[in-house]
C-alpha cells in the first residue's frame, strides 16, 4: 500500500508540475519571441554528427508587422484554409485522414497551422500516441491563450524552411536576398510551396512540381479573404 501511495503522489505531483509549467510557458510565449525549438536542437545535433553537413542555424525573429502580408496569406492558402474558423483542429480533415489511413493511404493537410506551431515550439517530431496526445493538449492551450495573429506570427518565425533555415525572415534573406517585409506574392507562394518538405525542395531550385504548387497557391490566395494584422 505504501508503494502505491508513493506512486500515486509521484504521478499527481508530476502531472501538477507539468500543468503549471506548460500553462506558464504558453503564457510566456504569448508575449515573448520563441528563442529556440526542439527541432532546431535536433537538427543541430544531426548536422554535428554528419560529416557531410555543416552545422547551420539561421533564424531571425521579426514581429508580424514587419512581415509582408503576402507571407501569411500564402501559408494560409497552402497549409490551412480553415485557420480563421477552427479552434485548432480540422475535424473534417482528421476524419478523412483516419479513414484513408485505415485503407493504407495517406492524406495531406490534416494538421492545422496551430498544430504545426505547437509541434515545433513545444514537442518533438515523432508520430507516437504520447506525442499526439501532448499535441492535442498544447493545441487547446494555445488556441485559448494566443490570438490567431500570434499563432501565425510564431508559425512564420519558427517553421523549418530549409536546411538549417527557420522562419520567414531567414528564408527570405537566404532565397531572395531581401527582408520578409518585401516578399512579393510570387516569392511568398514559392516559399509556401516547399513547406511540406523544405529539406527536399528549395525555392532557389523549384522543380516543375513546386512551380505547379506555386500556381495553385497563388490561385487560392486570390480566392481567400485577406489575412493580415486584423486576424
Amino acid at each position: 500500500m505504501k508503494v502505491l501511495k508513493w506512486l500515486w503522489r509521484l504521478v499527481w505531483k508530476t502531472l501538477m508540475w507539468f500543468f503549471i509549467l506548460s500553462v506558464g510557458l504558453t503564457v510566456l510565449y504569448r508575449f515573448v519571441p520563441v528563442p529556440l525549438t526542439p527541432l532546431m536542437v535536433i537538427r543541430v545535433f544531426e548536422q554535428a554528427f554528419d560529416s557531410e553537413k555543416e552545422v547551420r542555424l539561421r533564424k531571425d525573429w521579426v514581429p508580424f508587422s514587419e512581415i509582408s502580408k503576402n507571407a501569411p496569406q500564402a501559408v494560409y492558402a497552402s497549409e490551412d484554409q480553415k485557420f480563421l474558423d477552427h479552434n485548432g483542429f480540422d475535424i473534417e480533415a482528421m476524419e478523412k485522414a483516419w479513414e484513408n489511413n485505415k485503407k493504407g493511404k495517406r492524406v495531406k493537410g490534416a494538421s492545422t497551422i496551430t498544430q504545426q506551431t505547437v509541434k515545433n515550439v513545444f514537442l518533438w517530431q515523432s508520430r507516437n500516441y504520447l506525442r499526439k496526445g501532448l499535441e492535442a493538449y498544447f493545441t487547446v492551450l494555445v488556441e485559448l491563450i494566443w490570438p490567431k495573429e500570434r499563432i501565425m506570427e510564431v508559425y512564420l518565425n519558427v517553421i523549418e524552411m530549409g536546411e538549417g533555415i527557420y522562419g520567414i525572415e531567414a528564408a527570405s534573406q537566404e532565397f531572395f536576398d531581401k527582408p520578409a517585409a518585401k516578399l512579393t506574392r510570387n516569392q511568398a507562394a514559392l516559399i509556401a510551396a516547399v513547406l511540406p518538405n523544405p529539406r527536399r525542395w528549395s525555392p532557389a531550385r523549384p522543380t516543375p512540381y513546386i512551380l505547379g504548387r506555386q500556381v495553385w497557391i497563388l490561385r487560392q490566395m486570390n480566392n481567400l479573404p485577406p489575412i493580415g494584422m486584423g486576424i
